[in-house]
Parts: C-alpha cells; sequence; structure tokens
C-alpha cells in the first residue's frame, strides 16, 4: 500500500493560508502530528525525540498522564469565564510561594503580554520613560522589544536598533541597549540618565550564562540609582529551579515575568511583584492618573491553570531537578566528547537544562561573542541531527523529564554521525 504523502500537501496548503507557510514560529517545513512523552510524529509518521518541547513548557513532556488528568478533570466543569475562579487563584498563589519577588501576581495568555506589562508597569510605578534592555535579549513581541534583539549591522550602545517593520521611531528613543555581562556600561548608562525606569534582563540571556556576580551587580547599580530591576523569566522560571533563576543565582529582582511551564502546555503567563508595586492594577488604590489598564479574554484561565498547577506538583517531587540536570549533563557530555575527539573547536553555552552549541573557538559572553566561527557548520550539524530523529531548534536544545535512556543511546549515535559528517566536510 502506498503511503500518502500528508506532510507535503499540509505544507502546500499551509502555503496559500499562511504567510511564509507558517505561524511564525518553527520551520513550517515539518508538520507535527503528535507528541508522547519525549517523542513527536509528523505527519508522515515520521518520528523524532523532541529536544524543543514546545519551546520549553513541555517540561515534563507531551501528554503526561497527571496533566491530563487534572485537564480533563476540569473541562467539563468549564473552559474559561473571563471572571475569577478557584483554580486561577491557586496557581496565583502556588507561583507567590514559589517565586522570591512575587508578591501579588497577574495572569495574561502569553510571555510577550506579561513582558509588556511589566514595561508598563515599572513606568507606571517609577514616573520614569526610558527602559535598559541588553543587545539579543528576548522580551517578546512589543515595540520595546523589539529592539535590538538580533541585529544584524552593530552599532555604538547605547543605540536602539527596531528588529521590525512597523515601530515608530520614537520607540528607540526610549529605549537604551547594553552589552550583556558588562557591569561597567550599565553603570555608565545609569549615571548619565536619570529617567530609566528598569533595566531588564533575561537572567541566563537566550543560553549565555551570566558572569559571577553580574545579577548581583545589577541588583545593586539599581538598588543605587533607584531604578526597577526586571527579570525575563519566561524560559528560565520553574527550569533552573523550582523557584527559577532567582532561586538558582540567589538575586531577587523587582519584577519578574513567568510563562511556558506555569500553563503545562496550555497559553497561560504572568507577571510579579511586590504588593507596593502591583497596587497600580487597582485603581481604586492609586487612582485614575497611576492605574495601569490591564485585562485579557484568557486571562486565569482555569484549564491552564489546571494544567500549571499539576506541573508545578510534579517539578516540587524530591529528585525532580537533580534528574533534569543529569540528563541535561549528558547530552552536554556526549557532544562535547564526540567534537573533541573530532577535532572541531566549539563551546557549550548555557545551563545543563537548556544549552546549545557554537562552534568557535571564543568565549560566549554577550551577543556579539556567542555566534559559530563557521555558521554552517551549525547548519549541517542541525539537518544531521534531524535526519537522524533528533528534533531540536537551531539555536537551543531543551532537555525533558521525559527523556529516557533509551532516547539518550539514540541522540549519541546522532551526534557522532552529524560530527563525523562535518569533520568529513
Amino acid at each position: 500500500m502506498l503511503k500518502i504523502n500528508t506532510q507535503s500537501e499540509w505544507i502546500a496548503r499551509a502555503n496559500e493560508v499562511l504567510p511564509a507557510g507558517g505561524f511564525g514560529n518553527f520551520d513550517p517545513g515539518i508538520i507535527i502530528a503528535r507528541g508522547e512523552g519525549s517523542h513527536v510524529w509528523d505527519e508522515d509518521g515520521n518520528e523524532y525525540i523532541d529536544y524543543l518541547i514546545g519551546s520549553g513548557p513541555m517540561l515534563l513532556g507531551h501528554g503526561h498522564p497527571e496533566v491530563m488528568e487534572a485537564v480533563l478533570e476540569q473541562l467539563p466543569k468549564g473552559m474559561t469565564f473571563f471572571a475569577n475562579n478557584a483554580k486561577g487563584i491557586e496557581l496565583a498563589e502556588a507561583i507567590v510561594d514559589a517565586v522570591p519577588c512575587c508578591e501579588q501576581v497577574r495572569f495574561v495568555a502569553s510571555g510577550g503580554e506579561a513582558d509588556m506589562y511589566a514595561i508598563r508597569l515599572a513606568r507606571a510605578y517609577t514616573g520614569r520613560d526610558k527602559i535598559l534592555k541588553f543587545e539579543g535579549g528576548y522580551h517578546g513581541m512589543s515595540a520595546e522589544a523589539q529592539m535590538s534583539l538580533a541585529p544584524s549591522r552593530r552599532v555604538n550602545f547605547p543605540q536602539a536598533v527596531p528588529d521590525s517593520a512597523g515601530i515608530p521611531a520614537g520607540v528607540a528613543e526610549q529605549m537604551l541597549i547594553a552589552p550583556f555581562n558588562d557591569l561597567e556600561a550599565v553603570a555608565a548608562l545609569l549615571n548619565e540618565h536619570d529617567d530609566i525606569a528598569a533595566i531588564m534582563v533575561e537572567p541566563l540571556q537566550r543560553i549565555i550564562p551570566p558572569l559571577p556576580g553580574y545579577l548581583q551587580g545589577l541588583r545593586d547599580l539599581c538598588d543605587k540609582h533607584n531604578v526597577l530591576l526586571i527579570f525575563d523569566e519566561i524560559v528560565t522560571g520553574f527550569r533552573l529551579a523550582y523557584g527559577g533563576a532567582q532561586e538558582k543565582y540567589g538575586v531577587t529582582p523587582d519584577i519578574c515575568t513567568l510563562g511556558k511551564i506555569i500553563g503545562g502546555g496550555f497559553p497561560l503567563a504572568a507577571l510579579g511583584a511586590s504588593a507596593e508595586i502591583m497596587k497600580h492594577f487597582d485603581k481604586d488604590q492609586v487612582g485614575e492618573d497611576g492605574w495601569l489598564m490591564q485585562l485579557g479574554t484568557l486571562s486565569g484561565n482555569p484549564v491552564a491553570s489546571v494544567a500549571g498547577l499539576k506541573t508545578m506538583e510534579v517539578l516540587r517531587r524530591d529528585g525532580v531537578y537533580d534528574q533534569l540536570r543529569a540528563t541535561g549533563a549528558v547530552l552536554q557530555q556526549m557532544q562535547g566528547t564526540a567534537l573533541v575527539k573530532a577535532g572541531i573547536p566549539f563551546r557549550i553555552c548555557g545551563d545543563e537544562t537548556l544549552f546549545d552549541i557554537f562552534f568557535t573557538e571564543n568565549d560566549c559572553r554577550d551577543y556579539r561573542s556567542a555566534k559559530h566561527d563557521d555558521p554552517h557548520r551549525n547548519v549541517m550539524y542541525n539537518n544531521s541531527l534531524r535526519t537522524s530523529g533528533i528534533f531540536k531548534p537551531p539555536g537551543k536544545l531543551y532537555p525533558s523529564l521525559a527523556v529516557t535512556e533509551a532516547d539518550l543511546q539514540q541522540t549519541k549515535h546522532a551526534v557522532e554521525k552529524a560530527v563525523q559528517m562535518i569533520a568529513n566536510a
């Protein structure tokens, strides 16, 4: 019986109705049909070990039975209400218990929304307009966030470079850009500008770790200049540790944003801070002029809330983060060993829970240094892994708790094959 090439048919249909044939996320040349545990299947039935895991939220794997049970129990009770519900309140309580900077939270539907509101909240609280962010830092799709995310041309700091069309020129005037891991640059900008509302940073910028003392240095500079510190923990929250980057690095920001894992695979994100800062969402406390309007149709959605609650419950169990880090360490070691044996220069950049390889001899400490000396090697490497049944984005690898010993063995063989291909090229 001939197999119908359904993937190519879906791609053709997508090209008719979707710009660039996709959702704007991952490679539109692959159409995922389903996921289970640590694996996904495309529409042609090809099976992959999933190290993309939905760009982070599926930390427990696809279709985790306890999460599924919680969701199926909630569905007949109601899918969304645009009103307070008990499960959303329980999730808020769990986040406040876990995350050091959070005394209160507000829910939104996506990480980009959370980051947008965090910027607006900082401006409302301080009465200042400028935001300092770091070149290469990702904070969603707002106009402010789309400044110097991935600039193709180098300009002098602190000039902001828009990464997208459709952004008014005036937005750049409110954004200051600094190199990541450079406290002197930040100190100079804070000394020069007295109208900065906040510094916004990914504690682990994409996959670039902070240098020892860097995050504490930002905290100290913010305290000195009465500037708020915002941690974008959309990725790092509940991944680096149960308390996120704040727990791992021991530094507490004024505001943080959370997403991905707290929704258990459903659309949900949040921002949190002290009650003093969060009062700007309460018109009765701050009045008309100080009030920050925020609402969303799916904010605090009960289905996402129960999925997030169950995911967080699993993550609180003994040994879970040890297991996640052990899996990440094995994945790092297998790639490092193969590349050393082949004599190929590389750097593994990131944390055991989120990392990737740069084909370079240089240390990766900021956007300009974290790059491949030969980008074609990275393309070859990732294409070879895909051919061998390894599903990952081109710039990072997400271990999950669903990865098995058999998965690791298959990944090891795929890595060795990919490295040999590069060595023979």
